[in-house]
């Protein structure tokens, strides 16, 4: 009997010790992070910080695309309204505000800028090579400042999960370690390592998903602009090529 309610005594005074050391643990966001280790907390802080410039980047590329689409569809009218190409060139050079009108402005550069000469014979398939050359050029420059931070969202969307994964793998081994201290296998024991260690997993599908997500939307959104600005180029080069075929037509006339 004495044996037994010593027995009993001693599994009372363990379960008070495992409940006072479930209840000295704070399973909550903050607490899970406060009490993991210096290797566990640079994860979870690596992981929050890239989240936090991913979605910056998301509502700046959202934003910066929208817009992007009211401007081109705004330029294209102007440009079908049959207003002359030198008026329209006129009114918006110097303060292009988007990419087409852009590589409208490169081209009539090049036109501007040759004499009636120019635009004859031999030298007229050297002026409209210029031009090609320059709205391309215009559209690569272009395409490549909408790329930036592109390449950021997709290292975090690939490498995000594993960073985290890292994270997990880590504060099990403590929590292993942990076990092996105290001799002692209770979920009391073990949970509060584990809950830190899933945490950083949580952590990495936070920060991935969304940017994996973005990623593949604007770049199909870049994707459409980019064969938006090639159509514009083929169609205004095609607009330029009849101007001089007109212009040749007139000097032979005129000879």
């Amino acid at each position: 009997m004495a044996d037994a309610a010593s027995d009993a005594v001693s599994r009372a005074v363990d379960s008070a010790k495992l409940a006072g050391t479930a209840l000295q643990h704070d399973m909550s966001m903050w607490g899970l992070f406060m009490q993991a280790d210096i290797v566990v907390k640079s994860v979870m802080l690596m992981l929050v910080l890239a989240s936090i410039w991913s979605w910056a980047i998301i509502l700046d590329k959202w934003a910066s695309f929208k817009s992007l689409n009211v401007k081109a569809n705004k330029f294209e009218s102007s440009f079908w309204s049959g207003e002359p190409l030198e008026q329209l060139y006129k009114r918006i050079h110097g303060h292009a505000s988007d990419p087409m009108a852009r590589t409208f402005c490169a081209a009539m550069n090049e036109w501007t800028l040759s004499s009636d000469n120019a635009r004859t014979g031999a030298l007229s398939a050297s002026l409209q090579q210029r031009i090609d050359r320059s709205m391309a050029t215009s559209i690569n420059r272009e395409v490549n400042y909408l790329e930036r931070y592109m390449t950021f969202l997709a290292t975090v969307g690939s490498t995000a999960p594993f960073v985290g994964l890292f994270g997990t793998v880590w504060g099990i081994m403590n929590s292993f370690s942990a076990i092996a201290g105290s001799h002692n296998t209770s979920l009391a024991v073990v949970a509060p390592g584990i809950a830190e260690a899933l945490f950083a997993t949580a952590l990495g599908l936070i920060a991935a998903i969304p940017a994996v997500v973005a990623y593949n939307k604007f770049s199909t959104d870049l994707s459409r602009y980019a064969d938006k600005l090639d159509a514009f180029s083929s169609e205004f080069s095609s607009i330029l090529s009849r101007h001089l075929e007109q212009q040749e037509a007139r000097t032979k006339k005129a000879a």
